[in-house]
Order: structure tokens, then sequence, then C-alpha cells
């Protein structure tokens, strides 16, 4: 039996009614290595994580829905990484540095840090630009790189990403647990377009536009389709992307028939693809608008005229920022004809900075 004495800092450890033996007490875990081991490694995600969908990522990746929950950079506080219910309740404040390219997989976040703050989670302080992991509560944020990322995605442990070297263009691979990368090519590439079996479709940036299929697994690249295109997303047997060649107008290439489908003539700053719709910012001098369509391209609906960006989707809305400001933050329910100005990230924002 062992009887503790806080004020005089000892355990006696009772061997009979009558005789006691003196230990030094402590209040540290018997097994501290163990402890410590547990604590700092790397858990893996599992097989086919992709970290966050093209759409959102060519959008900067300001949106992620993960275990459902929605994990966003709040432009109504330097965007901030805030955390919320797919429905927008339950707001938190998880990280004070202003975040881009959200991944989220197994028991963490990943994502680029752009400004230096000295209150992120537990407090720590990081350089002005960082690739950061941390658990999905915002606790033990780890620098994972300093460098200035351009566009990232997370496919099970990996994280790929473009950055600029000072002889050019470069992408890495780097794993999840890892401190250093691991140099791929000195090419423009970028990973968004994912797919959980390992496949990544992705645009050419150097001598073309074709669409290029990337094996994960075995490292190997094909060419997917000789055609001149710009943000590719897959969906259900298609390639949704913007034509270079014809002013950026929005389009679909069906892999399995080899046909494109023109969508729309306008010309596209950005889009987004739901389960049944597309939105896309029409680039106009006159009339620009944000718009959402059929699929097929077929019953398109101005939802709101002006310029928006970072059209991102999240539970069952879709979010969208002012152009010149990225606020107001507005949202709208899929499928529905009225946006509304997304109030509860301004009131979060001000609750989080009294």
């Amino acid at each position: 039996m062992r009887v503790k004495s806080v004020r005089k800092g000892y355990f006696y450890e009772r061997k009979s009614k009558k005789n006691f033996n003196r230990q030094p007490f402590s209040s540290a875990p018997r097994t501290p290595h163990l402890f410590i081991y547990l604590s700092s490694r790397v858990a893996p995600v599992p097989e086919g994580t992709v970290g966050n969908t093209a759409g959102n990522l060519y959008n900067g990746g300001m949106f992620c829905e993960y275990g459902g929950k929605v994990y966003f950079a709040n432009p109504y506080d330097d965007n901030a990484l805030y955390v919320m219910d797919t429905d927008g309740s339950h707001m938190k404040k998880l990280i004070a540095t202003s975040v881009s390219h959200i991944c989220a997989g197994g028991k963490y976040l990943f994502y680029f840090q752009n400004t230096s703050s000295g209150t992120a989670g537990l407090g720590y302080l990081f350089s002005s630009h960082s690739l950061c992991r941390a658990q999905l509560n915002g606790r033990h944020i780890t620098s994972l790189s300093k460098e200035v990322i351009y566009n990232m995605q997370l496919i099970d442990n990996y994280l790929y990403y473009q950055c600029a070297g000072t002889d050019g263009p470069r992408f890495y691979r780097q794993k999840i647990s890892a401190k250093e990368p691991e140099l791929l090519e000195r090419i423009s590439a970028d990973f968004s377009c994912a797919l959980p079996d390992g496949t990544v479709y992705y645009a050419g940036n150097n001598t073309n536009h074709y669409l290029y299929r990337y094996d994960t697994h075995s490292g190997s690249t094909s060419t997917a389709w000789q055609g001149d295109l710009w943000y590719p997303v897959y969906d259900n047997g298609y390639i949704y992307y913007l034509d270079v060649a014809n002013n950026y107008r929005l389009c679909r290439y069906s892999l399995s028939a080899d046909e494109i489908e023109v969508l729309t003539n306008d010309r596209v700053d950005c889009f987004n693809l739901t389960g049944n719709y597309v939105y896309y910012q029409k680039n106009s001098t006159e009339n620009p608008a944000l718009i959402r369509m059929q699929k097929d391209g077929s019953s398109p609906v101005i939802l709101m005229d002006g310029n928006y960006t970072h059209i991102s989707v999240a539970g069952d809305y879709v979010y969208f920022a002012a152009f010149e400001n990225g606020y107001p933050l507005y949202r709208v329910a899929d499928g529905y004809d009225y946006p509304e100005v997304f109030q509860a990230a301004s009131d979060a924002a001000f609750e989080a900075q009294k």
C-alpha cells in the first residue's frame, strides 16, 4: 500500500501496520520515454485518403469538410483557421495564423501558413511562411517546410506540393511524418485532382496543356488526353476543365467516349462542383455574375451579380467571397437560389477577438 505525503514530497510504502519505507516522490509518469514516444509519433492516415476536393483546392483550399466538421479560413479574422459543424453551427477558432490550402486526413490537418502569429492553438510561433501539420483540434503544430507553397494535396501518407525555387518551379513529395521532402521533378504541376485509388489527373504547364495521368503507387506518368486545358476536375467519368484555347470557357471531356461537351461559352474565372451542379464565376466587364447550372450545362441561373472568388463546397452549402477584399463571405444551400451573407463567421470572429 502506498500513501502520498504531498507536503513533504515523499511516498510511504506500507509493509506492515508498524513499518514504512520512505521513497522519493515524483509526479512524472513511471515510463516517461514511452509517453514521449507515443505522443510524438505521427499516426498514418487511412488508405485512400485524399485531403480535399480538387474544386476546393483550385479555389485556394479555404474550406475543407472532414469527419462531420468543416475547417475553413475565416476572412473576417484574417483567414485564421476555424472549425464548425456542417450546418455552420458550433463555430470555434482553432489557429490564429492566416491559412490556405487546407487538407485533412486521419488525425491531422495540413495547411499553408501565410503569416506569422504568436497565438496558434497552444501558442506556437512560426515564421511568415510554413507548410504545417496540426491535430484536428488545432494542437501540436509542426512546421514541415518553410517553402512558399503554390498548391498542395494530401494523398494517403504523402503531401504533394509545388513551390518556387531560385532555378524555377519545383515539385515535391513529402511523408506526413518527415522533415525533409523528396524532389520529384523541376516542373510546374498541381496534384489537386486526386482520386482515392491513387490516380492523379493534372494539366501540363511546361510545353503544353495536355491532360496527364499520374500513378502515385508506381510513380509513372502517361498522357490521358492531348487537350488544351486548365484546372481539371474528375467527376463520374468526366474531366471538367477550363478550355485555354477558347477564352477559358467551361467544358467537360468524357474519358470513355473521348468526346468534348461545351457547358458554357462564358469566360470563367473559377468553378466548383457539387453532386448535381456546377457553380462558376462569369468573367465580364459589363455583367459579371456567379452562376449555377446543371452538370450538362443546362438550366443556368444567375445567383448574384458581381465578381466573386473562392467558390467552395462543404456540407450542404456552397461558399463564396467578394473578389475585392475576400469578404463579405456568402453561402447558399446547394440547389437553392438565394445566397446570404454568412453572418455566423463574422460573429465568431468578433467574439474571438474580444
